[in-house]
């Protein structure tokens, strides 16, 4: 519900990471593939940058949700 100052639960916000992750880690393997032409290495790229941004893209979901600014509640 938008606007009604509901938190979400855990696995929405789990489920949110876990998608938005996939788009933008094969926008950054796109992009590397583009600028070196090399596919192991855009995997490669890819694959850290998941891994390591899932976990912060989640704890910011998290921290956020406990923020009241901007919320009508």
């Amino acid at each position: 519900m938008f606007g009604t100052g509901v938190v979400e639960k855990r696995i929405r916000s789990v489920v949110k990471t876990l998608t938005w992750r996939m788009i933008a880690s094969l926008t950054t393997s796109a992009i590397v593939f583009v600028i070196t032409g090399n596919l192991a290495l855009s995997a490669g790229a890819g694959l850290v940058d998941a891994l390591i941004k899932l976990f912060f893209y989640y704890f910011h979901e998290r921290v956020w949700n406990r923020v009241t600014w901007g919320r009508n509640i």
